[in-house]
């Protein structure tokens, strides 16, 4: 018997707000000191692009501030940031879709301190 089509629908549809720990060591290991803050920043338009399928991320002053902090050199081995896809409201935009990935403040990720953080779907009502 042929096999029934199902519809599949979209994820990049929804518009859904999601909290992660970026593991930001794992992409500046082995890059030399003048390169590590703007390779960190790649790394998390990379992650958010690849979480959240859309081609348009968009990186808040305050994350960035926060990989800086350090200056180029020393930057956050781990970030917990959350990534929220919404609508586009620009008419002639190219995508429906994008990604605003902001700084989650909160406890320092440190060995003892993430033990048992997990990515978490927040509501947006």
């Amino acid at each position: 018997p042929p096999k029934e089509k199902k519809s599949k629908r979209s994820a990049v549809d929804d518009v859904v707000t999601r909290v992660h720990t970026v593991n930001l060591h794992r992409a500046i290991h082995d890059v030399g000191f003048k390169y590590r803050a703007p390779k960190a920043i790649k790394a998390l338009r990379d992650f958010a692009e690849k979480a959240m399928g859309t081609k348009d991320v968009r990186i808040d002053a305050k994350l960035n501030k926060q990989v800086w902090s350090g200056g180029i050199r020393n930057v956050p081995r781990r970030l917990r940031v959350s990534l929220a896809r919404k609508r586009n409201d620009d008419e002639d935009a190219k995508e429906k879709l994008y990604t605003l990935v902001s700084f989650v403040p909160g406890v320092p990720l440190t060995k003892s301190t993430r033990k048992g953080v997990q990515t978490e779907v927040v509501d947006d009502a």
